[in-house]
């Protein structure tokens, strides 16, 4: 490599780490080639969503159990909590059966 390209690329990735930005290499499949970049780039960006999605890839990744409590907090979150609903079934005893 020539002087000129090593202080291009020095000067590139000195650009990329005043953004905030570091380059590196990912070994993946090559069918993720473009999930991977895609993933790449918005990441990248300093937006809500990026955030957001780093949160979740994040989590996804970290496989910890999930926390106990999660339907009932799913539950408590409703737009039927507080209704005044009757959800009671008249008692049947069943047939009767001969074995």
């Amino acid at each position: 490599m020539s002087k000129a390209q090593r202080r291009a690329i020095e000067n590139y990735r000195s650009r990329l780490g005043k953004r905030g930005l570091a380059r590196f290499e990912v070994l993946g499949r090559n069918a993720d080639r473009d999930l991977i970049r895609s993933l790449a780039r918005r990441l990248a960006e300093d937006t809500p969503e990026a955030s957001e999605l780093r949160a979740t890839v994040r989590k996804s990744i970290a496989r910890e159990p999930p926390r106990k409590g999660g339907i009932l907090a799913a539950l408590r979150r409703s737009p039927l909590v507080g209704a005044d609903l009757d959800l009671k079934r008249p008692h049947e005893e069943g047939r009767k059966v001969d074995i």
